[in-house]
């Protein structure tokens, strides 16, 4: 039995919510608490190890865990790469370029390793480790990207959302009228969906003179945790009883 959700659109709204809400979240320990950038990151991390933990021993697939690891990965993600890009002084985009090169290294293993990246069917406790590393540095990096767009690129917080959420748009639409690898396009769309989320997720809480809504990180960690619970609740109930075949 495949331990990881289906890849369907219900998926790719929670994937956004998750990525959103570690943005938030992440921000929120580290700044708004003002736990720091290095000892966030080696807290989130730690949560992140303990849920992935659960995630290893548990021998079917559970929704809410599932998505707890996500979430976990989107959190510790988002301080790690604050801490690269900001306490280590690596900037953006070196930052980016080393996390670039972390993904692609955690891709090719798997793919020489296993013969396949496919994420239709993760049975193995190897690939389901592959398949998670991958998660924590695509969140990760996904971070870095949205903070360059949001702060560097001029764009600000509704221009890097607008453009990444293009990105996305042309990345679905390609695998409707083309023949590129669905794998292939599958990592693509996950990692944009992280800078997506990071530049919604700053226009949700960044003050108005900044270009924000300025809901907060408690306001808008709020928000999307109740809009992630609700669409998990859902999607549970609407597959519950049916058989995983995928």
């Amino acid at each position: 039995m495949s331990k990881v959700a289906r890849v369907d659109f219900a998926f790719w709204i929670m994937k956004i919510c998750a990525t959103t809400l570690g943005e938030t979240a992440g921000d929120l320990v580290s700044m708004t608490l003002g736990v720091g950038y290095a000892l966030s990151s080696a807290l989130l991390l730690g949560i992140f190890l303990l849920s992935l933990g659960a995630q290893l021993r548990a021998r079917s697939f559970r929704p809410a865990l599932y998505w707890t690891v996500i979430l976990t990965t989107s959190t510790a993600g988002t301080t790690m790469s604050d801490f690269l890009d900001r306490t280590a002084g690596l900037g953006y985009a070196k930052g980016a370029a080393l996390l670039v090169t972390c993904l692609a290294a955690v891709l090719l293993t798997w793919r020489l390793s296993e013969g396949t990246l496919s994420v239709d069917r993760i049975e193995t406790r190897r690939s389901e480790l592959f398949y998670w590393i991958a998660i924590l540095f695509s969140n990760t990096l996904g971070t870095a990207l949205g903070d360059f767009l949001a702060d560097d690129s001029g764009l600000g917080f509704l221009g890097g959302a607008a453009l990444i959420g293009g990105l996305i748009a042309a990345t679905a639409l390609a695998a409707f009228v083309t023949r590129i690898d669905r794998v292939l396009l599958f990592w693509i769309a996950f990692v944009l969906t992280r800078p997506f989320g990071a530049t919604f997720g700053d226009l949700l809480t960044k003050p108005a003179e900044k270009g924000g809504l300025d809901f907060g990180t408690v306001g808008s960690s709020a928000i999307l945790a109740g809009l992630l619970v609700s669409v998990v609740l859902y999607t549970t109930r609407r597959t519950r009883g049916a058989p995983r075949t995928s």
